[in-house]
């Protein structure tokens, strides 16, 4: 059985996307895995599915190269919504909206949560900062966008060893969940940003990251709303206030259209 799939990228944060809106199409963890693999699969950070919904234009749903399915991911929501045209966007993060500005693509993202069992964590404590360190990493802001994220200011981002304190971090008993791991360094109301996501690694761009990174920002009183959030991949704009949406601004790329052979995926 074949399938028609798009690769596309935000910012090198890239996706296979399956529309099956018409025809169902069925993701074991395994077929995650295969379709991810760089070698032996199209290779990607997230496999991307959509379906029929009764409350949006469609349903997106997002599978982590490790196989594991995820809630939110800012990045493919842009794509998503420049490759169908979709306002709204039904996620197990929330509903996304968003519109297809021609050079950029705009989504609004729910209003950030901060509480321990929002992200959520094992057990109740502060999250701004979290009481918790890992080598040179201390006192994050936890935050849930969609997705949880830590965020970790830092002086260089660049001096942070992220390979080997991200995988760590995010299995940390701390988080049931396990969880994002962003390490972000201010400066002129600019943030230089990392970000491990979970289950996929670090990545050129994490549209999620940038939002929960500024929003940290902002709640910190570190910069002021709207943000520029710049990353290996290229920029994303920021813009929240306190009690609000998040909006954020920036590319999508779509790459090419193939097809899938399940078969020699199983």
């Amino acid at each position: 059985m074949r399938r028609t799939f798009h690769k596309m990228h935000g910012l090198g944060n890239d996706f296979v996307i399956v529309d099956a809106r018409e025809a169902p199409f069925d993701v074991t963890p395994s077929l995650a895995r295969a379709i991810c693999d760089r070698r032996t699969g199209v290779g990607c950070d997230q496999l991307i599915v959509l379906e029929p919904s009764d409350a949006a234009d469609l349903r997106m749903r997002i599978w982590n190269s490790d196989g594991g399915e995820v809630e939110s991911c800012g990045n493919a929501t842009r794509c998503v919504i420049q490759l169908t045209g979709a306002r709204r966007v039904d996620s197990a993060g929330g509903l996304l909206t968003g519109e297809d500005l021609g050079a950029e693509v705009e989504v609004v993202l729910p209003a950030p949560r901060f509480g321990w069992d929002d992200i959520p964590l094992a057990y109740p404590t502060d999250t701004n900062p979290l009481p918790m360190a890992w080598d040179a990493l201390e006192n994050p802001v936890a935050v849930n966008v969609g997705n949880p994220h830590l965020v970790f200011f830092v002086p260089d981002v660049g001096e942070v060893s992220l390979d080997e304190l991200g995988p760590s971090i995010e299995n940390d008993p701390a988080f049931p969940e396990r969880i994002n791991v962003n390490v972000a360094t201010l400066a002129d109301n600019t943030l230089k940003l990392r970000t491990f996501e979970r289950g996929a690694g670090e990545t050129p761009a994490c549209g999620t990251g940038a939002c929960a990174s500024a929003v940290a920002a902002i709640l910190t009183k570190r910069a002021q709303s709207p943000m520029n959030v710049e990353m290996a991949g290229g920029a994303l704009t920021i813009d929240w206030a306190p009690g609000q949406p998040i909006r954020m601004r920036g590319g999508a790329t779509h790459v090419f259209t193939g097809e899938l052979d399940l078969a020699a995926l199983a």
